[in-house]
């Protein structure tokens, strides 16, 4: 398939500001140029969050501390659970997150990501989300990924994937680093359904005849913005919204239905005890050396 890349940043009217980049793939069939589908990554395309895992990839490539690094997964746990009451803190979270690339050019970390998804992230993709997607694109239609993480990470695993592209965060960049503060708000909640909208502005997209895929509640927005609602692998009130409002449900986790439900709140206590067994491990290579 022939591509082209393009990252655009956008402002709306009030000063949200939605980046995406985006990889033109030539469609098996015929476009579809105003139907178009939208993913959720982290447990809805991925098993676990993106940003983590990259995080992962360089406490082994030795870029963290074992305190780097537990630090870090309690910011990504502390942003799981203060996602939904508490926007200010959570932005906060998110962008005390994001500051240990401070001073890192962008190609290095495009590259790291590149690698870290190869190594870490493909295997923990979802087959039955992908099909899903791929049933999009062989219908004609463009495929986004929509994801708090960064969207230069989004942009790797859209083009790995074979997607159109991808709608995130937009980390600020001077003279090629990161400067580890966000641009903007955080590519979370109502922020995706504004910067999908914008989007579909661009593209000549209409709402109504797109679908978006999501396994939280904090994406009611975005799901309640377009024509076709999938909740996969949902929490347990984005499954009660999905049996009230008629939207199909797909969970492709594994176990009984009462460990189904209760995977969000395990997982991100697993992150923590994740994260600390790497940084161990890193901590034990290092007096190896």
């Amino acid at each position: 398939m022939a591509r082209s890349r393009k990252v655009t940043v956008s402002t709306d009217a009030h000063g949200h500001t939605a980046g995406w980049a985006e990889t033109e793939l030539t469609p098996a069939t015929t476009p579809d140029p105003t139907a178009a589908a939208f993913f959720d990554v982290d447990n809805t395309m991925m098993q676990g969050a993106s940003i983590y895992w990259f995080a992962r990839g360089l406490a082994a490539r030795n870029y963290f501390t074992t305190a780097d690094l537990a630090r870090f997964a309690w910011q990504q746990l502390r942003f799981r659970l203060l996602a939904r009451e508490h926007a200010g803190d959570m932005s906060q979270a998110k962008e005390a997150a994001l500051a240990f690339v401070e001073g890192w050019r962008v190609d290095d970390v495009e590259r790291l990501a590149e690698e870290i998804f190869d190594e870490l992230m493909a295997p923990r993709i979802w087959t039955g989300t992908r099909q899903l997607a791929q049933r999009h694109l062989d219908d004609g239609q463009r495929v986004w990924l929509v994801s708090a993480a960064p969207v230069e990470i989004g942009r790797v695993i859209a083009t790995r994937l074979g997607l159109t592209g991808a709608i995130g965060t937009v980390a600020e960049v001077v003279d090629g680093a990161y400067t580890g503060r966000l641009v903007g708000d955080l590519m979370h909640g109502p922020a995706k359904a504004e910067a999908v909208t914008q989007l579909a502005a661009v593209e000549g997209l209409d709402l109504t005849r797109c679908a978006a895929y999501s396994d939280s509640a904090n994406d009611l927005p975005l799901l309640s913005a377009v024509g076709r609602a999938v909740a996969v692998n949902p929490d347990g009130t984005l499954l009660r919204q999905a049996r009230q409002h008629g939207w199909e449900v797909r969970d492709f986790r594994t176990g009984r239905r009462a460990v189904k439900i209760a995977v969000p709140s395990t997982a991100a206590a697993g992150l923590v005890a994740g994260a600390v067994t790497a940084g161990l491990a890193v901590q034990r290579r290092r007096r190896a050396g």
